[in-house]
């Protein structure tokens, strides 16, 4: 990733009301504040707009920056950053108030019957999106098959999923906890577990300096976290922050201040491996303390996955400019905001076939769980289902589980064999011409 140019700086006899008049007469007054307000560019972007309006880029950049009214705050004596609320950010965080917390018009999202099984859906994708992120290789279908049947990892990048699949299922059991340095290096230890070079790793703060963040692109050096020896402070004035005990003069909305803590344990890096991972991870564990409960349904990983090079810019438009935490804060508004709107279309998707499939069997003897496997089958024709996965999808016995699996497997439509210690059910075939014969 070509690594973005620093802005320049301003000049020390720049006249603000002056340029301010200039851009009257070019009638570009109105234009720079709300392209500013609404999209928030960083200097690169304002560059070519400059040219395109034949307008000197330096003095247009220092306009920008002038009237760019940052709230700053002092994470420490040493680390300042600034925060900005364009109106973009505002409206973002007022549609997530609408929907990820725990109003009627949120709590109508999911369906009360599938939570359990939406969720569970959920913590795998963010799961096998947060590793993918970090290296991990391997295909969707077979993270998901390795998930759902409990079978062991086969290789590193397999453990990084299924750790990262732990640690979500973790923070969701123990989301009102607060968020202290036990707390986080247990929740290190679980993520990195078996996937470190040196096992002490696991679970425990950097003890040296060799460490620092590299473009896979080009091997060149584009952050050198803080001192080793500054981590005690640094990580002192997180939980603070995490725990909402450090006050500022101005208001920080819960969702920035997640963003925020996701930033920090990658600008701090206190781990010499997983900082990524944890950085996520906390990231919904502090919107589930915050009331926000929707987010567990959401993978916003996988959405961060598919603009990964846009992910690192977000990272350093902030360190470039000054700290400005405002570029960061609205890559990650926009990728929730993506999220959402994919959860509300999966949704929207799998009911409209559930209706679909009852429609099919409407005079069938198939109980609700079965239908909603025979909905899965007839979507994925490759869908696989275990006793152990239907227990968690829907909260029965193992008896009850099998019982489903098996009266499907006695009327034709499905088939299974031996997956190691466990019985594989899949779809046979043909399946949904049966299932119209069945019907009729």
């Amino acid at each position: 990733m070509k690594i973005p140019q620093t802005p320049p700086a301003i000049p020390e006899d720049f006249d603000y009301g002056k340029a301010l008049d200039e851009l009257v007469t070019l009638r570009k007054f109105s234009e720079l504040f709300e392209t500013d307000n609404n999209e928030y560019p960083y200097w690169d972007k304002w560059k070519y707009i400059a040219k395109e309006w034949n307008y000197d880029p330096q003095k247009l950049w220092a306009i920008v920056k002038t009237s760019r009214r940052n709230n700053r705050f002092n994470f420490s004596s040493t680390y300042r950053f600034r925060l900005n609320t364009p109106s973009l950010i505002q409206e973002y965080l007022h549609d997530f108030d609408m929907n990820l917390g725990g109003t009627i018009q949120g709590e109508g999202i999911v369906p009360d019957q599938e939570k359990e099984r939406y969720l569970l859906s959920s913590l795998m994708e963010e799961a096998i999106a947060s590793s993918q992120l970090e290296g991990a290789v391997t295909t969707r279908k077979l993270a998901k098959e390795m998930l759902e049947t409990s079978r062991k990892p086969r290789n590193e990048s397999e453990q990084m999923i299924l750790n990262n699949y732990e640690a979500m299922k973790w923070i969701v059991e123990n989301k009102h906890q607060p968020i202290t340095e036990q707390n986080i290096l247990t929740l290190h230890s679980i993520i990195t577990k078996h996937t470190l070079t040196r096992q002490t790793d696991e679970g425990a703060f950097r003890t040296d300096d060799n460490i620092h963040v590299v473009d896979a692109g080009t091997g060149e050096i584009v952050h050198r976290p803080p001192l080793y020896k500054e981590l005690p402070e640094l990580m002192s004035l997180f939980y603070r922050f995490a725990n909402d005990q450090q006050k500022f003069n101005f208001f920080i909305h819960p969702v920035v201040r997640g963003i925020i803590l996701h930033f920090l344990i990658g600008y701090i890096h206190p781990f010499a491996d997983g900082n990524g991972r944890t950085a996520r991870t906390l990231f919904y564990w502090y919107l589930l303390r915050k009331g926000y409960w929707l987010i567990e349904y959401m993978s916003v990983s996988r959405v961060i996955l598919n603009a990964k090079a846009q992910y690192a810019r977000a990272y350093l438009h902030t360190e470039i400019d000054d700290n400005d935490l405002t570029y960061f804060v609205l890559y990650n508004l926009q990728c929730i905001k993506t999220a959402l709107k994919d959860l509300k279309q999966y949704i929207d998707r799998k009911t409209k076939e559930k209706k679909q499939t009852f429609e099919l069997l409407r005079h069938s003897n198939f109980n609700e769980r079965q239908v909603q496997i025979l909905q899965e089958i007839l979507h994925d024709a490759h869908s696989s289902f275990t006793v152990n996965k239907l227990e968690q999808w829907f909260g029965v016995s193992n008896q009850t589980a099998r019982n489903d699996l098996n009266y499907l497997v006695n009327t034709g439509l499905m088939e299974y064999r031996k997956a190691g210690k466990q019985l594989l059910f899949f779809p046979a075939k043909d399946v949904a011409a049966k299932l119209r014969a069945l019907n009729n």
